[in-house]
C-alpha cells in the first residue's frame, strides 16, 4: 500500500481488526486438558493464546517467521549524538548481507528468514534541530516501505533497526509522545561518554521545541522527530495487525517507532510483544507508558531486531508444549 496523505494513514490506523476471542478461549480450553496443573506454565500458556487471538487459528503455527531490519541515517548526528560516525550504517548493512552480524546467528538458531531493508542510506533525514526530520512524502514513502514489506503468509514477525544515532530520535519521540523532558528519555546508545549524552539531551530539547507546533499529532511526532527505518517500523507493525500476524518488538528504537500507534487507537499494540527490556536507560519507562511488560531482562542493547529474535525460541516453546503435549485423557494421567 502507498498511502498518499497522512489523512489516509491517519484512517488505516483508526481501522484496526480486534483478534479472535474464539480462537483464544479454545487455546485456553485445551491448556486446561494438558497433563500439567492448570497456569503450571505460565506465561508459555498465555504466548500461545496471544498466538491464537491475533493469528485467528485454534490451533497456531510458526512455519513462517520472519525478522526485518529497516537501516537508515540520521542527519541529527551532526549534532555529536553518536559515539560512531554515520557511515558504521551502510557497513553494518554490508555485514548483515555478508552474515556476519549478531542477528545473522539469531535468526537462523531461531528459524527466522532475515530481510534487510536499506532506506535511502545516501540521504540522511534532515537534522532535527534546525529542520524536520522528513517532510509528509518522505514520511509517508517509509511508512509504505515498512507497510509493503510484510506479506499476508507470516506467522510471526520481528521488527530490528540499524541507524546510527538513532536512539536520539527514539528518545525525542517518547518525550513527545509521553512527557518528561529529553533528560527522562535519553541514554548513551552506542556508548557516548558524558559530553555526548549531555549533547544528545540538548538536541532532543532543541527539536521538542523547534516542532513543538506538530507535537500534538502522533504522525507529526514520528514525522518530523524520527528517521525512516523508525517509520518503516511503524508501517511494518500497522501491516502486521491488518494481516492478522503478531509481532515481536525489539528495544527502545523499535518500541519508540511503533509507539505512535498506541496514541492514536487504544489497543494499537495489542497485537504486539515486548520481547525484551534493553539496558538503553529509557527503554524501561517506555514499556511501563505503554502497558508491555518485557518477556525477557538481558542486558542487551544491541538493536538488529536481536532481542526480539532470542524470544522467537520463547514463543516456539509455547507452541510446542500447547501443540504436543498430552492430554490427561490421551495419557491415562488421573486428574485431581
Amino acid at each position: 500500500m502507498s498511502f498518499k496523505s497522512l489523512a489516509e494513514l491517519r484512517a488505516a490506523c483508526l481501522d484496526l481488526p480486534a483478534g479472535s476471542d474464539a480462537a483464544a478461549d479454545a487455546v485456553a480450553r485445551r491448556q486446561d486438558t494438558l497433563t500439567k496443573p492448570q497456569g503450571s506454565l505460565g506465561k508459555l500458556e498465555s504466548i500461545a493464546a496471544w498466538l491464537a487471538r491475533w493469528q485467528g487459528r485454534d490451533m497456531p503455527r510458526l512455519d513462517r517467521v520472519k525478522v526485518f531490519v529497516f537501516a537508515g541515517n540520521h542527519g541529527v548526528t551532526a549534532q555529536g549524538v553518536s559515539a560512531y560516525p554515520s557511515e558504521v550504517t551502510v557497513q553494518m548493512v554490508a555485514n548483515f548481507a555478508g552474515g556476519g552480524a549478531a542477528i545473522n546467528q539469531l535468526a537462523r538458531g531461531a528459524g527466522a528468514e532475515l530481510d534487510v531493508i536499506p532506506l535511502d542510506l545516501d540521504r540522511p533525514t534532515g537534522d532535527f534541530t534546525q529542520t524536520e526530520a522528513m517532510d509528509e512524502n518522505a514520511f509517508l514513502a517509509a511508512v509504505s516501505t515498512g507497510y509493503d514489506a510484510v506479506s499476508k503468509d507470516l506467522d510471526l514477525v520481528c521488527f530490528g533497526e540499524m541507524g546510527i544515532g538513532n536512539t536520539t530520535p527514539a528518545a525525542a519521540i517518547s518525550a513527545a509522545l509521553f512527557g518528561g523532558g529529553a533528560q527522562k528519555w535519553t541514554g548513551r546508545g552506542t556508548g557516548v561518554d558524558d559530553a555526548g549524552l549531555k549533547r544528545k539531551v540538548v538536541a532532543i530539547e532543541a527539536g521538542l521545541k523547534r516542532h513543538a507546533a506538530a507535537l500534538a499529532d502522533p504522525l507529526g511526532i514520528a514525522a518530523t522527530l524520527g528517521g525512516r527505518e523508525l517509520a518503516a517500523i511503524f508501517g511494518a507493525t500497522l501491516a502486521a495487525r491488518h494481516h492478522g500476524i503478531p509481532v515481536l518488538l525489539d528495544g527502545f528504537v523499535c518500541t519508540a517507532a511503533a509507539a505512535p500507534l498506541a496514541k492514536l487507537h487504544p489497543t494499537g499494540l495489542a497485537h504486539t510483544i515486548a520481547a525484551h527490556v534493553s539496558a538503553e536507560s529509557g527503554h524501561r519507562g517506555l514499556l511501563e507508558a505503554l502497558g508491555l511488560p518485557p518477556l525477557l531482562d538481558l542486558g542487551m542493547r544491541l538493536g538488529e531486531g536481536s532481542g526480539a529474535c532470542v524470544a522467537v525460541n520463547i514463543v516456539r516453546s509455547a507452541l510446542e508444549c500447547h501443540a504436543k503435549m498430552a492430554s490427561f485423557a490421551e495419557a491415562g494421567v488421573s486428574k485431581k
